[in-house]
């Protein structure tokens, strides 16, 4: 079957898919992929909004009967492709195949995790918390306590009838349960918890399933955070394990770096901490007094200087301000701490040895509690014992170290800076054929950027303009005067323009901040202001903001950097978005510092290599939230005046969509109308 008749008018596409509209630039698209699913390499395609991509590259990789992999952004763009296209192509296309979704660990139920926290104890409920280092522990234990109980009372019993009935474990199915439940962490199958092939439950747990399933599957489809946990862990025994493929699709490519950023790293938290002391107490409960005494000492030791790591850490304020949340150490920074640090470090050996020389006895029959806890217990204590030393040496020169502050966590970490080798080594020389694919990767019309990011040495190339009229759809609004971004006024201009545009706009609309200090002011100008409903970053759970958006008439929604990709409101619903500064990273923050800093040492021009070009992918997204349809139209709107006053800006000018520009409101007035 030829790709290209499939794509054509009156092909397969055409008879199955409702509303379907032959496109060029998704026909290119397919046949630039068909191409090097036959003959190997790499493709870097670059498909606007509205092309048609996913399609384009499905249809040519299941016709060529090879096992495929796709690797999304989001667990949303995943269900996309598993629920609605994959099953519309088996309709269209007559060729039988086989798919699987895989999520992460922590979305499965872990049925051996479940059955001991249902059978736990409401006294065991006085571990939680006890390495919190922001208040004392009696008091913010007693409200612990009392959130906990809640929760278990609330939402176990939704959790026991779903159990019963599911054959997935994915979490997504349980509509009733928030995102934020902390329940789910104590009975999720997360890596660090699981006893691999040692639990008596693997014969049915949902992941070892789930791994099955896609073993014997011709499409999988994973997301890149499990892509990169399955490349960094693979040597692991308890490591997910993607099935060999010799075809990989990453779509939203342009995410792929900072995702192998986190995967590739080093953390020790004292939320891991507080897990494994937690866990340890627990299946102390199952062990005789006198077999257990040396564990409850050894976990006495590390509770005393897990505490004092912890509480001398926040005490610092991570080396800086109240307001800094992530600031980079040496080892010279790291002296005054490092003494609790290496007593930590002895105190999880202690702990690691007391739990070799434990046995659990023999369990009852029936009894969920498995005897093999230990093996688990004495492998988590061991990888963050030999986490925190590398974090505490902080001599390795790939990494960059630094602490990171967030609500009442507490973070070391290790992050590589160019990750480039690291992602063409442990995930594109895998396949025979790699394919990376998004609406925003080429900058100033080259796909340099993104080659040399994840250290791709030659690739296929194709740039498919987006399907939608910009010239009809969207109007791009520059406000003819706004103070420089760094000064004290712009904040309050930047409430004023956006509380004009909202007004033309009759709400409809995100606006889109690169700081929360910005976006509180402009919320307080916007709230006494205008009428209508405002939505804030934090107020509620991201995809419950994101609902209430698309349910609310005039809706308003303020919000930072996490609201930039991923998100996809259609219709009139959404009708302006408006943006405040250019989206750079900060230079002090420590990943960004440390990337400019190598960049200079190599003799280059950071800003114009890295910060320019990652700030134009960042707001091509954030502008991309806008025009999904070919029916919709919107308003795009950069306060920021360094778009017409600096060198740089028309750079970013050049990369938006090709929309009339205006500097009058009148003009957005009449847009609207």
């Amino acid at each position: 079957m030829l790709v290209a008749a499939i794509f054509g008018d009156g092909g397969a596409l055409s008879q199955a898919v409702d509303g379907y509209e032959p496109r060029a630039g998704q026909k290119a698209m397919a046949a630039a992929v068909a191409a090097v699913v036959a003959d190997g390499g790499t493709l870097l395609a670059e498909a606007g909004t509205g092309t048609g991509k996913t399609l384009a590259y499905l249809v040519p990789a299941i016709l060529s009967r090879q096992r495929l992999l796709v690797s999304t952004g989001t667990k949303n763009l995943q269900e996309q492709i598993f629920f609605k296209d994959l099953p519309a192509l088996r309709e269209s296309l007559g060729v039988p195949f086989t798919a699987t979704l895989m999520k992460g660990r922590g979305n499965y139920l872990c049925l051996h995790r479940y059955e001991n926290y249902k059978n736990k104890s409401l006294e065991t409920f006085d571990t939680f918390g006890m390495f919190d280092p922001f208040t004392e522990r009696p008091e913010h234990l007693a409200r612990a306590e009392r959130f906990e109980r809640s929760e278990r009372a609330v939402f176990l019993p939704i959790i026991a009838d779903w159990a019963a009935t599911t054959t997935t474990g994915d979490r997504a199915e349980l509509r009733e349960l928030p995102e934020d439940v902390g329940l789910w962490k104590q009975i999720a199958a997360e890596a660090e918890t699981c006893l691999g092939t040692e639990c008596p439950r693997y014969g049915e747990c949902f992941v070892t399933l789930m791994r099955q399933r896609a073993a014997e599957s011709d499409v999988v489809i994973v997301n890149h955070h499990l892509l990169c946990a399955d490349a960094a862990v693979r040597q692991s025994d308890y490591g997910e394990v993607i099935p060999a493929s010799p075809i990989l699709v990453v779509d939203e490519a342009h995410q792929l770096e900072d995702v192998a950023t986190q995967y590739f790293g080093h953390a020790f938290s004292n939320f891991r901490l507080d897990d494994l002391v937690r866990d340890a107490l627990q299946a102390l409960k199952l062990v005789p007094v006198d077999s257990a005494h040396a564990v409850a000492r050894a976990l006495s030791v590390v509770e005393e200087r897990g505490r004092a790591l912890f509480a001398s850490l926040a005490k610092a304020r991570i080396f800086g301000s109240a307001a800094d949340t992530r600031l980079r150490y040496t080892t010279e920074a790291m002296t005054e701490y490092a003494e609790d640090g290496v007593a930590l470090a002895g105190a999880l050996e202690l702990l690691e040895a007391c739990l070799v020389a434990s046995r659990n006895p023999p369990n009852a029959p029936n009894d969920p509690n498995d005897p093999n806890d230990f093996s688990a217990l004495r492998r988590r204590a061991g990888e963050l014992r030999a986490d925190l030393r590398f974090l505490l040496r902080a001599d390795d020169t790939d990494f960059v170290y630094f602490v990171e502050s967030r609500g009442r966590g507490v973070f070391l970490r290790a992050a590589p800076i160019d990750v480039s080798r690291l992602v063409r080594e442990a995930l594109f020389d895998r396949f025979r054929s790699t394919i990376l694919t998004s609406a925003t990767l080429a900058i100033d019309g080259s796909f340099d950027y993104v080659k040399g990011r994840l250290g791709i040495r030659t690739a296929d190339e194709v740039r498919v303009p987006s399907e939608f009229d910009y010239a009809r759809q969207a109007l791009l609004y520059l406000p003819r005067r706004m103070p420089p971004p760094k000064s004290p006024l712009f904040a309050e201009a930047a409430a004023r323009e956006t509380i004009e545009l909202l007004k033309r706009s009759r709400g409809r609309a995100f606006v889109l901040f690169t700081s929360y200090a910005v976006l509180h002011t402009v919320q307080r100008f916007v709230e006494l202001a205008l009428p209508y409903p405002i939505l804030v970053q934090g107020t509620a759970p991201r995809s419950v903001l994101i609902e209430q958006f698309r349910a609310t008439p005039n809706a308003v929604l303020l919000a930072t950097s996490s609201f930039w990709q991923g998100v996809d409101v259609a219709g009139e619903a959404l009708s302006c978005v408006i943006i405040d500064k250019l989206p750079f990273a900060s230079p002090g923050e420590p990943v960004t510092a440390a990337r400019i800093d190598a960049l200079k040492a190599g003799g280059r021009d950071a800003f114009t290599d890295y910060q320019v070009p990652l700030a134009i992918l960042a707001l091509q997204q954030g502008l991309g939230r806008l025009i999904r349809h070919r029916t919709d139209r919107g308003v795009l709107a950069v306060l920021d005046p360094r778009v017409k006053t600096m060198g740089y800006g028309r750079r970013f000018l050049a990369s938006l969509p090709a929309a009339p520009v205006t500097h009058d409101l009148g003009a957005v007035g009449n847009f609207f109308v």
